[in-house]
């Protein structure tokens, strides 16, 4: 099982989907002013892809981090995952966890979401994307809703899931996407990754996300609406090397008036890739 930190307090956070209960993993760090981490969606989305990141900021803040419902160490249910269900989780989690604003540094598709709730000191949107891979890859929504059907089946989709979460896809994968130095990606690493996808019920929130049914937005125009709308400081953190598709959209939204942005090495999987560094880059907008 993957974790972040044996520092770190572990806990779990009880929660309710249209009456069904859900157990989230989440976990504490450091002391200080809130900030919130929220991993980004995927095939292998863990909190433990924060660990640097989050270690260099607890030194600063407390530090709380979350697997979102269906990911990571938290249950993995047969839901329909759709944006309502994380946008009124994220709610309620804030809710119930802090006692007023907190700072939220989110990753990836995690940006959207973060977007969405008005409950924010600051907010830190790190490699941002807006559209799941086959969506950017140009499916139509038809073959997309079709595909994500599929993998929801029980024999012929734990087959297709269990094609693409092979410790030989998920290294090529990495290269190709999320990390830009290979030799990070040891066995050891890659065992780790393939072990949180084998979980029960591992596979219906990321066939959600790679299908596009986690997206939380339909077109550009939209999310950028959501990018300008927070009244409180907005930094975007743009991935370097990501793919020409993301780093347009990264690059559009760092256009944006009153919108502070920076720009480091990596790719998608940047704030798991170089933590410490994008540390360095986003604490002058944390701490005031």
């Amino acid at each position: 099982m993957l974790t972040t930190d044996p520092q770190g307090t572990l806990s779990t956070y009880a929660w309710q989907w249209q009456g069904q209960a859900i157990n989230i993993a989440t976990e504490v760090l450091g002391s200080g002013p809130s900030v919130l981490l929220l991993p980004s969606f995927s095939t292998v989305s863990t909190r433990a892809e924060l660990t640097t990141l989050a270690q260099a900021l607890a030194s600063h803040f407390q530090v709380t981090l979350l697997d979102w419902p269906g990911f990571g160490e938290s249950d993995r249910l047969k839901l329909d995952y759709q944006p309502a269900l994380f946008r009124q989780f994220l709610q309620d989690f804030v809710r119930d966890t802090f006692t007023e604003d907190v700072a939220v540094v989110a990753a990836g598709h995690a940006a959207g979401y973060a977007l969405a709730l008005e409950s924010w000191s600051r907010i830190v949107l790190v490699a941002p994307t807006w559209r799941g891979p086959l969506a950017v890859m140009g499916a139509s929504e038809s073959v997309r809703n079709g595909v994500r059907d599929l993998v929801r089946t029980p024999l012929i989709g734990s087959a297709l899931y269990g094609l693409n979460t092979r410790p030989g896809f998920l290294k090529w994968m990495y290269r190709r996407h999320v990390f830009v130095n290979e030799t990070a990606l040891t066995p050891d690493f890659i065992a780790q990754r393939y072990e949180g996808t084998q979980q029960s019920g591992a596979r219906y929130a990321p066939a959600a996300f790679v299908t596009g049914s986690l997206d939380p937005v339909s077109q550009r125009a939209e999310f950028l609406a959501a990018i300008e709308k927070p009244s409180v400081p907005v930094m975007v953190v743009i991935a370097e090397q990501a793919p020409p598709a993301s780093l347009a959209e990264m690059e559009a939204m760092a256009k944006l008036a009153n919108i502070q942005s920076v720009r480091s090495q990596g790719s998608l999987g940047m704030a798991e890739e170089f933590g410490d560094a994008i540390a360095n880059l986003i604490l002058p907008i944390l701490q005031g």
